[in-house]
């Protein structure tokens, strides 16, 4: 029997899926473990919900930021609020470019209007800032500056870079994700390599998420204790279980290998072995 090639939404979506209930990638949101506002349900209904924006952008209709706008708004309609909006960041312009180098392409066309319809949809979540950003998505003036500055989207990247690992995908040529992708494809198929490629970068890279939340001297123990656990000295599931404890969330690594199993997706890798 033939089989039939998804659609670019349908990847993406698929993308989402695979990430959340794959186990155990240590402090996040998986099949085993919720937090107390944002459950399982919550990751895979914005799966559902999104639907609409990502097919819009599959068919290369819209621009990336009001394409993120939307799909955030799409997203915000249940009690766990944002649980994607990196993993949009990353994924709207794959699915209007396909892959990476198209991707860029698209990147590299945005404009001040694609940075106010980000920022708008920004507003609508509820994700931390760094403390010191001077673009705040909740200040007017922030908006009037990037207006008087005729700042794209991707300068906005650019600004955002030193502080957020998502943004320095955009700046970066998807570096991590192309990554993360390879490490799928090295690691086998299904579940095992989801969780295997997310240690290798944890233990690899600094979460900006962690960062913000807990500073860099926790992200830099995370890494620490990421790679004992890919050597053997350290148990995955005390790993785990330590960071569920602490609030430990690397959830910028998360945004980074949903769009890795999209890219890996596009390029054969196997999901369902």
């Amino acid at each position: 029997m033939q089989t039939r090639t998804m659609t670019r939404a349908e990847r993406a979506q698929l993308a989402m899926m695979l990430e959340v209930c794959a186990y155990p990638k240590p402090g996040n949101v998986d099949r085993c473990h919720d937090y107390a506002d944002t459950r399982l349900e919550h990751f895979l209904a914005s799966t559902i919900l999104v639907r609409p924006a990502f097919e819009r952008a599959g068919r290369g209709e819209g621009s990336i930021g009001e394409l993120i706008r939307e799909a955030v708004s799409l997203t915000n309609s249940h009690s766990g609020g944002n649980t994607h909006f990196g993993a949009y960041m990353l994924l709207i312009p794959l699915l209007l470019g396909n892959d990476i180098d198209g991707a860029l392409r698209a990147i590299a066309e945005t404009t001040v209007e694609d940075a106010l319809d980000f920022y708008a949809g920004f507003s609508l979540t509820r994700v931390r800032m760094h403390g010191e950003d001077e673009l705040d998505a909740n200040d007017p003036a922030s908006l009037e500056a990037i207006r008087a500055r005729r700042m794209s989207l991707l300068d906005i990247m650019h600004h955002s870079a030193p502080n957020d690992m998502v943004a320095r995908e955009w700046t970066e040529g998807y570096r991590l994700t192309r990554r993360g992708a390879d490490l799928l494809k090295a690691n086998g198929c299904g579940r095992d390599s989801i969780v295997a490629s997310f240690l290798q970068l944890l233990a690899s890279e600094p979460d900006t998420f962690i960062i913000k939340k807990h500073g860099a001297g926790v992200a830099a123990q995370t890494m620490q204790h990421a790679g004992e656990v890919l050597s053997g000295k350290r148990r995955l599931d005390e790993f785990d279980a330590e960071c569920i404890a602490a609030g430990i969330n690397p959830g910028s690594i998360a945004d980074i290998i949903i769009a890795s199993i999209y890219v890996a997706l596009g390029e054969g890798w196997q999901w369902d072995c």
